[in-house]
């Protein structure tokens, strides 16, 4: 009698990619599509939620659902499931990001489960931090854990290097916001709470708001205000990656991932200043300030919040989770 190949229960796979969407977007997108087949789970780019004025390439995309993509490894581990990983070859079917082969785990994956107390109390914190050093100890542990991932983690610890760091985040606003395109996408993503997704506000303030956002260039407000975020954060650290491709953006998702939900463990919380990055012409400049080979991927602000931000909203589970008719 030929055994019954082991698969995914409906609850079992439900499960996993609740705790996968509670990864960070740009702009809240949730650019992933999950489909379930048998002991596998795709991921896929949501390529109808990108974001071509902020992110032409669909690179910050990647990296979103690279988020994800750690977020079911965790959960998987959790569940005592071994999880693993397969990346399509070839282009038969572009939007498919990596596909999660999982059965019952033979070995413990204690590093992957210790992290999943972290995945649902995580946030972004855009907040200014608790003037709070960060102990060299734990970033030296945030850098292993970008490592672990395939990616590199460079503190900014000089004070030159970090108002340089600040003046390139200030002037990627004024860009920005310069362009109308840019504004429009950004207003496009402001919505009420109670829809799940984007850059989330009280109902009735979102016409008002997107109006504002759409009509007025406040570039240099903004630039100012996210310097004196920069200057204040006890950590600004650059994440980045060998090569600049797909894996490489897959690998600093993943990396990313790995870092907030380590940092979260030890009291830490973290929000993004990629406007450097973002802006073309700056991206070169910040990567100078590491003196490293490579490509950034990712400006980071860590540091202790003072008190707690609500969680960002999310779809229903039923709009991101395809299944075999």
């Amino acid at each position: 009698m030929v055994p019954t190949p082991w698969s995914l229960t409906r609850d079992m796979a439900s499960e996993l990619i609740s705790a996968a969407v509670l990864a960070p977007s740009s702009h809240n997108t949730q650019p992933w599509i999950f489909r379930v087949r048998g002991p596998c789970i795709d991921l896929l780019a949501d390529r109808t939620r990108a974001l071509p004025a902020n992110d032409p390439d669909d690179r910050e995309l990647t990296i979103s659902c690279a988020c994800a993509l750690f977020n079911l490894r965790v959960a998987a581990a959790h569940a005592r499931l071994a999880a693993t990983l397969h990346r399509p070859a070839g282009l038969a079917d572009p939007d498919c990001l990596a596909t999660v082969e999982l059965a019952p785990a033979l070995e413990s994956g204690a590093a992957l489960a210790a992290l999943f107390e972290a995945v649902a109390s995580r946030r972004t914190y855009r907040k200014t931090f608790a003037a709070r050093p960060v102990a060299a100890g734990v970033l030296d542990t945030l850098a292993e854990a970008t490592r672990l991932e395939g990616a590199w983690l460079h503190p900014l610890t000089g004070d030159a290097q970090r108002r340089r760091a600040a003046e390139l985040v200030a002037e990627g606003d004024e860009m920005q916001w310069d362009d109308p395109a840019w504004r429009r996408e950004l207003a496009a993503w402001m919505h009420p709470r109670h829809r799940g997704d984007g850059l989330a506000l009280p109902g009735l303030a979102v016409p008002l708001a997107q109006a504002v956002v759409r009509t007025f260039d406040m570039g240099h407000g903004v630039g100012a205000r996210d310097r004196q975020l920069a200057d204040a954060s006890p950590v600004l650290a650059i994440l980045g990656t060998p090569g600049d491709g797909l894996v490489d953006w897959i690998a600093a998702g993943q990396a990313l991932q790995r870092l907030l939900l380590t940092a979260h463990l030890h009291g830490l919380q973290a929000s993004y200043l990629n406007q450097p990055i973002e802006v073309a012409p700056l991206r070169p400049r910040l990567q100078q300030l590491t003196w490293r080979p490579g490509f950034t991927q990712l400006l980071l602000r860590l540091g202790y919040p003072e008190g707690e931000v609500p969680a960002a909203p999310r779809r229903p589970l039923a709009e991101v989770i395809e299944t075999p008719e």
